[in-house]
Formats: structure tokens, sequence, C-alpha cells
């Protein structure tokens, strides 16, 4: 019996190739990279990779570009496109319809009050306060790239989510993370929380206490080019850019140290002498500005030197979100000087990482991908200069006009309870109450948006779940639906038509639609056997977490509907 067993296994591991792993060949261990960096841009439109060539250095996106592999037509396939939808897309490969983040905020049915993306009131915050810091990945249904990688290497590979925004870092960390570190305003360091762990680190204390963010306020924020060279860009000072408050004109240089309240040592120590309490610097204002991408990057490459990312044996994962894009974009607009000083700044800051990347886990060694979780509007008033069709409308006046409509029809009573990511969220209780047909009321809702101007479209909730669309508007509509979170009525704004919560002001941009300057971002992948090329083939977000699965030969996220983008997987010799 013994003597069959043993000849039977020899049959099998033959028939199997015995050790030999799936394109790896006869007698090699598996290969992978040592480190795998995952970049997400906020904000960055898929033409601000050409839009500056000119300006950009040899050693950032040129050298992403012309050492990697770019998807040129990579576009988001659902709305609404906001920061915490598109950085669980990209780590999950799945929509907002299996990940459950359907926005940055929305409407929780169970409480009937509204909750935010990544919080968590179960936990405590560590290294900071408690409104920054009580938050967790607890929100999100599925797992995500790093949560396989953690469960393929039995938990030996490192994991860490690093940027500034809370959900840049905790949703991209995921569930089962190492660590995840974001920006905390109150006391400028970079914070956790219990879900992670119990302690900050000593080499997180150690930076913080470096108190860099006050550093980089600590200087007027000039352009990096003279003024005249930034011809991409609008005139430094046009009436649709946000000020700094504090300041009166939206122009060139920005005076850091007064718009911050930033006082120099002396003062402070002159101040302290005298019993006196220095005045406390607006940490806050570094979002808006190039230089908290910076400080971003020198926290994620302490993090690579004290954890020893890549540099252990095994497969490590950053994943690195740069936020300060999106601040400015939102607050100067697409075409802004401060928007284009922040990209080239940006520039620089990836070489630095490229250039760190090579020096400690080696050439070749690191594997690197870089998206956007969503991109951007022109900003309304500047496109109706150029006599561009475009516009804006109040959310806030759109609510309150709608509750107003259904108290005539309906009579009194609180008929909408929220209108947020571009959906009604009607009062169920109160409609079963008074004995009225659900879908007969979204019907009513959604014929009466389409009223509104600025308003292409509006769909029923219920419609939504009857039928399925492969492409088209309804794809993006029903990708982005999740029925026990999301709204009633999903409503469609015309192309270059935005929200504003300041309305009937509107300076700035924002992003959120189907339209392409919302979905369409780079993608671009670089480093560790990826061939030179591109690609105009359609490409998805959620392409990306199937195809690093692919790289590193393991299991996809397990609600992922994405496929592996076979232009940059190893050909068969």
């Amino acid at each position: 019996m013994k003597t069959f067993l043993i000849g039977a296994v020899l049959l099998t591991s033959s028939l199997l190739g015995g050790s030999k792993a799936v394109g790896q060949g006869k007698g090699k261990p598996l290969a992978r990279p040592k480190l795998v960096v995952g970049v997400v841009v906020d904000q960055m439109r898929y033409d601000y990779l050409y839009r500056y060539w000119s300006k950009y250095g040899e050693g950032g996106f040129k050298r992403l570009l012309g050492e990697g592999f770019s998807f040129e037509n990579t576009h988001y396939n659902y709305v609404p496109t906001y920061t915490g939808p598109g950085h669980a897309s990209i780590y999950t490969g799945t929509t907002p319809s299996g990940h459950g983040i359907i926005g940055n905020n929305w409407l929780e049915r169970e409480t009937g009050k509204g909750t935010y993306v990544t919080e968590d009131k179960t936990v405590q915050p560590v290294g900071g306060t408690a409104a920054a810091g009580q938050m967790s990945p607890r929100h999100m249904l599925v797992t995500t790239i790093t949560d396989e990688l953690r469960l393929a290497t039995n938990f030996q590979a490192k994991t860490i989510g690093v940027c500034i925004k809370d959900r840049g870092s905790i949703l991209p960390a995921g569930h089962a993370a190492s660590a995840a570190y974001w920006f905390d305003n109150a006391n400028g360091a970079f914070i956790t929380s219990t879900f992670y762990a119990q302690q900050l680190p000593e080499w997180v204390t150690a930076f913080n206490n470096r108190q860099l963010a006050a550093q980089y306020l600590s200087k007027s924020w000039e352009t990096l080019l003279p003024l005249d060279q930034y011809t991409e860009s609008s005139a430094d000072d046009v009436p649709w850019e946000n000020t700094f408050r504090g300041e009166t004109k939206p122009v060139f240089p920005h005076d850091m140290p007064k718009l911050s309240g930033w006082a120099p040592p002396q003062v402070q120590g002159a101040l302290k002498a005298e019993g006196e309490k220095a005045p406390a610097t607006n940490l806050d204002l570094i979002r808006t500005t190039p230089f908290g991408n910076t400080l971003t990057l020198d926290f994620a490459l302490e993090a690579i030197r004290a954890e020893q990312l890549g540099q252990r044996g095994q497969t490590d994962f950053l994943a690195l979100s740069f936020s300060s894009t999106d601040y400015v974009g939102h607050h100067f607009g697409v075409n802004a000087v401060e928007t284009e000083d922040t990209y080239l700044r940006l520039d620089r800051d990836l070489a630095r990482l490229l250039t760190y990347l090579d020096k400690t886990v080696g050439k070749g060694n690191a594997l690197v991908f870089l998206s956007a979780d969503h991109g951007a509007a022109h900003s309304p008033e500047f496109l109706k200069s150029q006599r561009l069709p475009a516009g804006s409308v109040g959310p806030r006046l759109w609510r309150d006009s709608l509750q107003a409509q259904l108290v005539r029809r309906y009579g009194p009573g609180q008929w909408v309870l929220s209108y947020e990511n571009q959906q009604v969220y009607l009062n169920r209780p109160l409609i079963q109450q008074h004995k009225l047909d659900l879908y007969q009321m979204q019907q009513d809702v959604a014929a009466r948006m389409v009223q509104f101007t600025g308003v292409t479209r509006a769909v029923a909730a219920t419609d939504l779940q009857k039928s399925h669309w492969e492409s088209g508007l309804l794809m993006y509509l029903e990708n982005g639906y999740l029925p026990k979170r999301s709204g009633d009525v999903m409503v469609v704004m015309e192309p270059g038509w935005l929200e504003s919560y300041a309305y009937p002001v509107n300076k700035g941009t924002t992003h959120g639609s189907s339209g392409a300057y919302d979905t369409h971002v780079p993608l671009l992948f670089w480093g560790w056997h990826i061939p030179r090329g591109e690609s105009s083939h359609p490409a998805r977000i959620t392409d990306i977490a199937p195809t690093v699965a692919r790289l590193l030969h393991i299991q996809e996220p397990d609600g992922c509907t994405g496929e592996p983008l076979l232009e940059v997987l190893p050909k068969k010799k």
C-alpha cells in the first residue's frame, strides 16, 4: 500500500511539473517584485500628463512614460467620481456597487444620519485628535489587493498606506493593513487609529517632532519658474479662482507665513519667556499648496527606510496618495498657474521617489503604478468666458425647492431627507406612513428634478434594479448604486455643469460626473518586468487590481470585476 502511494505521488508530481511555479521556469523560485508602490494623484486629469510636458524634468512623469507602459484610454465606469470611491475602486478592482464606497459621505438609512466614508466611532485616535483619528475601513465591503498580498504571504508582507487625506490612506491600505497614516491639522502630525495600532512607531513620532508642515508654511509660495513661462495656464488674476483667506487677489506670491499665522522660532521663544502663548499656525493650509505633496513624500520615504520596505526578502506594498493636487484644483481650477506649479513640483517629487527606489530597492526591483481617483471639470465661468457651454447649480437650493414642491403635493412632512452624491434620499418611513407607493414617488421626484436647469436626466433607483446595462449612462449609474446606501433618485447634470455649494458664487472647480473630464485618468505601470510602450485600447480603473494580482501571482480581491491588462503581463517564451 505504501509503495502504491509513493508511486502515485511521484506520478502526480511528474504530471504537474514538480515544484515548478506557473510561468517561472523549472526549479526557479516564484518571482515577485521586492516592493509595489501604488501612486494615486488626487484629481489628476489624463491631459495633465502632456499639458505641462515641456516643463517636466526627465526623472518624474517623463521617466515613467519613457521607461514604462501607459494606458492612454483609461476611464472610470461609474458615478459619482469622488475620492473615496476612486481609491476603493483602484484597490478592490470593482465599482461602488460592489465595494460599497458610494461617495465620501452618504445617508445611513438605519440611523437617518449622515456618515463619512472612513468614520468609525468604535476606534480611537493614535497620535491625534478624535475628529481626525476615529477612522477605519469598516465601510468597505470587500478585500483590496493589499489585503490579498497579506493573505498570500501569511501576513509576512508589509502593506502601508500614506496620504494627507484619511480616505486616501485607509481605503488603499485595506482591512488587514500593517499600518495607515494620515495628517491631522490640529497638531501637524501623521496619525493613525487603534484599528491599526495602540501607539505610533518611534520613527513616526520622530518624524512628527520635526514639524515639517510648519516649516513648509514658513516660506512664501513662489512659482517654481518665472511667472511668464506658465503659458499653459490662464492669467494669474482671473475672477473664477478663489483666494486664500486674508488675500485680496488669487495671485503669486502667496504669503504663507502671514496667511497661516506662522511665527518665527525667536518670536515664539520670546512670547513663551514672557508667559504668553505664541499664535497657533493654521497647518490646514499646507493641504492647498504643493508642499502638502512634498510633506507626504517625505513621510513615505521615511516609511520605506524605517520599515525596510522591499528590503526584507518579502514583497511589500506602499499605497501612496498625493492629495494636494485636489485641494489646489478645487480652490483655483484646472487652468490656474497654481495648478500648473503644483504639477511641476509633483514631477520633482516623483523623480525623488523613483531615485530613492533605485537606491534602496534596486533598479528594476520595484513595481510602480500611477493613476488618479478622478479628474476635474473646467471652471464654468472660464468656459462661459470662451463661449463654451457650462454652468453651475446649487444643490441645497435643489433640495429645498424639491421639498417645498412635495409638501404642496403630498402635505406637511420632511419628504426629502438629504441630497448627496447627486442623489435624492426620500423619507421612506413617511412615505409608508402615508400609504404611498415608493416607486411612484421616485418617478414623481425624477420628473420634477429634470425640470431644474442643468439637469439632463433623473432616474428612479427602482429602475436601476430592474435591468442591467453594459455601457452608456445607465451603466455608470448602476455601477455606482448600492441599494442599502444609495438614494432614491439619481440625478445627471448636463456636460460642463457642476455643483457649487457656494452658489451663486462659483469659483474653482469640482468633479463627480460621468463626463470624460471626470472619468479619463492616467494609468502608468513602471519597473519590475514592465515593457515599454502604450496602448489606446479601452481600460477601466477596475482593471488595475487584477493586473497587479497577476503580476504578483496572488488572488485578486474577492469582489473584483475587472480584468488583467494583458499588455503589461509577462509573455511566455
